[in-house]
C-alpha cells in the first residue's frame, strides 16, 4: 500500500471541500430559478422562494410552452444552433487540416496562418459588419446569425494543433497510398482520432450560438424570427411583457416572475443535457490542442 502523508491528506480534503463549495455556488442560481418557476404567484412576487418551491404548480411551464412566441423562438434557437454548429465545424475542420501541414506540403501555409491570426486580432467592428450583412441581403435571415461567425479563429487553432500533435503522419501517408483523397482522409482518419478535440470545439460553438442574443437583436427586424436568447433578452432585460401573452385569468396562480423563471430554465436545459455527453472529452481536447502551434 502506498504511503500517503498527512499534509497531502489535509490538502486533498481542503481541495475537495473547496471544489464542492464552488460547485454548489454554481448550481445554486439554477436551483433557485427552478424553484421559482414551480412556485405560486404570491410567494414568487414576494421574493419568499429560495431553493424549494412554495405553492407548487406547473402552470408557468404550461403557459410558457403554450406561448406561440416562446415556442417559435425556441425552434429558431435550435435551428440556429444546429446549422451554425454544423457549418462552423465543417469549415474549421477543413481549414485546420490544411493549416496543420508543413510549409513543404502546403505552399503558402505561413501566409494563410498569419492571415487568419490577423483577422482574429483586428476585428472590423459592428458597423462595417452590419453594412456587409445588409449589402448581401441577409437582414432578417438566419444566415445573418451564422455566416459572420462561421469560423472562430481561436477554436480553429486549437483544432489545428490537435491535428498536428494527435494524428500520426504515417496514418495519412498510408491512407494516400491506399488511394484515399484529402476529404476521405479527413473524415475517415482525422475525425475519429480527433474526437476529444471535435467534441470540445463543438461544445464551445453550440454554447456560443445558443447564448448569443445581440446579433439577433440587430439583424432580425421581425420578432417572429428572434432566436430564444434574443427573445429572452427582450422579455427579461427590456421588460417587454407583451411577449408573455399572459391570460388575466391565470394571474391568480401565475406572475411574470414565475413565467420568466420557467423560460430561463427551459432556455438553459438543452446545453445542460448536451454537456454531460461531451464533458469527458473536454479536458483532453483542450490540453492536447494547446501543446504546439
Amino acid at each position: 500500500m502506498q504511503f500517503v502523508s498527512v499534509p497531502y491528506r489535509i490538502f486533498s480534503i481542503v481541495n475537495l471541500l473547496f471544489i464542492g463549495l464552488l460547485s454548489l455556488l454554481c448550481i445554486a442560481p439554477l436551483v433557485h430559478i427552478l424553484a421559482v418557476s414551480f412556485s405560486g404567484a404570491a410567494p414568487a412576487s414576494a421574493n419568499l422562494v429560495s431553493f424549494w418551491p412554495i405553492d407548487f404548480n406547473v402552470e408557468a411551464y404550461a403557459q410558457t410552452l403554450g406561448n406561440d412566441n416562446f415556442s417559435r423562438a425556441l425552434w429558431n434557437g435550435v435551428v440556429r444552433t444546429v446549422i451554425g454548429t454544423v457549418v462552423s465545424m465543417f469549415l474549421m475542420v477543413i481549414a485546420a487540416y490544411a493549416l496543420s501541414k508543413e510549409e513543404s506540403d502546403f505552399r503558402g501555409r505561413t501566409f494563410y496562418m498569419w492571415y487568419f491570426v490577423f483577422t482574429m486580432l483586428l476585428n472590423a467592428g459592428l458597423v462595417p459588419t452590419y453594412i456587409i450583412i445588409q449589402k448581401l441581403g441577409l437582414i432578417n435571415s438566419i444566415w445573418a446569425l451564422i455566416l459572420p461567425h462561421a469560423i472562430n479563429i481561436f477554436n480553429m487553432i486549437l483544432l489545428m494543433n490537435f491535428f498536428r500533435v494527435g494524428v500520426p503522419k504515417a496514418l495519412e501517408e498510408a491512407a494516400h497510398i491506399d488511394g484515399a483523397g484529402y476529404f476521405r482522409t479527413v473524415f475517415s482518419i482525422y475525425l475519429p482520432i480527433s474526437l476529444p478535440a471535435i467534441a470540445t470545439i463543438s461544445l464551445f460553438t453550440m454554447v456560443w450560438h445558443w447564448n448569443s442574443w445581440f446579433d439577433g437583436l440587430i439583424y432580425m427586424t421581425e420578432m417572429k424570427k428572434y432566436p430564444l436568447s434574443t427573445f429572452l433578452q427582450t422579455v427579461i432585460v427590456q421588460q417587454d411583457m407583451n411577449q408573455l401573452n399572459l391570460d388575466p385569468a391565470d394571474l391568480e396562480i401565475l406572475s411574470n416572475r414565475t413565467v420568466k423563471a420557467s423560460q430561463i430554465f427551459i432556455g438553459a436545459l438543452p446545453i445542460l443535457l448536451v454537456y454531460p455527453f461531451l464533458q469527458r472529452y473536454f479536458v483532453k481536447g483542450i490540453v492536447m490542442g494547446s501543446v504546439k502551434e
